[in-house]
């Protein structure tokens, strides 16, 4: 029931349609901030070894990255600890918000429901997720 549940949350995020402000995440950006969200705070070191078991990354890339983030406002810096700890701040539900509107706009030219077809037709939906959505859409009527 996952799915169902990320499925749900990504549909109303795209019906509240709100757009957070503008502020292009690379998709590098993104996995840091996905490492801080799930952490709350994070030093560089720490997001590194995180970053490392996924794919081969450099320290000094990952500092850099995150201290353009810093510039750009992406992250927070707090600097009375002896190493920089880094929060996010912009929030997680309007950033994915932000950037599933960017797809649903430029891949589905602005369709919803191309998107949830899309998403339904790519994988084998169980009987109780489509049950589970049918609730959920009643609900919203």
């Amino acid at each position: 029931m996952v799915i169902t549940k990320q499925f749900v949350h990504l549909y109303e995020i795209v019906r509240s349609s709100f757009i957070m402000e503008a502020k292009k995440i690379t998709e590098s950006e993104l996995e840091i901030l996905n490492i801080i969200w799930g952490k709350g705070t994070a030093t560089v070191r720490e997001v590194h070894e995180i970053l490392e078991k996924q794919k081969q990354s450099g320290y000094t890339t990952t500092l850099k990255l995150m201290q353009i983030m810093l510039e750009k406002g992406i992250l927070k810096r707090k600097e009375n600890e002896r190493s920089h700890v880094y929060e996010a701040a912009v929030e997680k539900e309007k950033t994915q918000g932000n950037l599933l509107q960017k797809v649903i706009d430029n891949v589905f030219n602005g369709s919803a429901s191309g998107l949830v077809i899309q998403a339904l037709g790519n994988k084998k939906t169980t009987k109780e997720e489509l049950d589970e959505i049918r609730k959920y859409l009643e609900n919203m009527e």
